[in-house]
């Protein structure tokens, strides 16, 4: 069955009339003549194939026609001016869904500020929020799984994916609180040569792994892993164990384990660099918002870690 068209004008203008059942007051709350508005509604009439008022002496009155129709036009319009407001919020990125992957590393340092931050600017956005670790993340941002990736050591060159550095912190050593190291306020990396390390996979953060085997290399030696973890935390429990130490960012100090020790690097002078990565061509106006409400709040402290000018475009 084919829809008429009907023109908003015209039921707009119905509706009023039928509001105020008088042509003058309609046509002055329209701010229109009266004229155009007995106009409108006679091509709407013509549209419907009957009348919608009674134009005979004493008051106007919605025929029955008028009488049915007048419930489905003030939906109609209801519903345009509901799906305007909507899509305006849309784009302006008040509201919409914005999927944002993190390190767990990060839960200790950006997360927290910056999901408070964007969620006390926009309280009807969706957020969903997923951890996983830099390689997935960048895996995930190209197939369009995310739309935003906080993670470590992003790559030099990527076509796809613009980045900015949001902080960057030292490394500190990991250390069984009953190890011998531990009993220095600082620790050269030449020290650990001797000793297994418990380390993140390769995979999960190329970028990241690569650094930490590089230190160790500047340093003399290529470290002998006895064991992966993918997640800090776990790393930081195999250390407790005894399994071997670890080189970590600074902020994995705040992960209290009583037998665990964190020691300053001499030098200290290395550092990790956390970013937030999107894709150059997303549309998600939210995208945006998120990459202002970072550059807005600044991490959570993590010890002496120093902050770099925020959402920085990486070189």
């Amino acid at each position: 069955m084919e829809r008429p068209e009907l023109p908003l004008q015209q039921l707009h203008a119905f509706v009023v009339l039928a509001e105020e059942l008088h042509f003058g007051r309609a046509a002055m709350r329209l701010g229109i003549a009266q004229p155009p508005l007995s106009q409108q509604i006679r091509r709407l009439e013509r549209t419907v194939g009957h009348p919608l008022f009674s134009r005979g002496p004493g008051p106007v009155a919605l025929t029955p026609a008028g009488r049915e129709l007048l419930p489905a036009a003030r939906h109609a319009l209801t519903g345009l001016a509901d799906g305007l407001a909507a899509a305006r919020d849309v784009g302006s990125g008040r509201v919409g869904r914005l999927r944002i992957g993190f390190a767990a590393s990060l839960a200790l340092t950006v997360l927290p500020g910056l999901l408070r931050t964007f969620r006390e600017g926009f309280p009807a956005a969706e957020l969903d929020i997923q951890e996983m670790t830099t390689a997935p993340q960048l895996a995930a941002l190209r197939d369009k799984s995310i739309d935003i990736g906080l993670l470590r050591e992003p790559p030099a060159d990527d076509t796809e994916l613009a980045f900015a550095t949001v902080l960057t912190e030292p490394f500190v050593a990991v250390l069984p609180s009953a190890h011998p190291l531990a009993a220095q306020r600082t620790v050269r990396i030449d020290q650990l040569a001797h000793w297994p390390f418990v380390l993140l996979p390769r995979a999960a953060g190329p970028s990241l792994y690569d650094q930490i085997t590089s230190l160790c290399v500047t340093a003399g030696f290529t470290p002998r892993v006895a064991q992966h973890a993918v997640e800090w935390q776990t790393v930081c429990a195999l250390v407790e164990t005894g399994l071997g130490v670890s080189l970590a960012p600074e902020c994995i100090r705040r992960i209290r384990l009583k037998g665990v020790a964190f020691r300053r690097l001499d030098p200290h002078t290395t550092r990790t660099r956390v970013a937030v990565a999107w894709r150059k061509t997303d549309s998600n106006p939210l995208v945006p918002r998120l990459l202002t409400a970072l550059d807005q709040d600044p991490p959570q402290g993590s010890g002496p870690m120093s902050r770099e000018r925020r959402a920085r475009p990486l070189s």
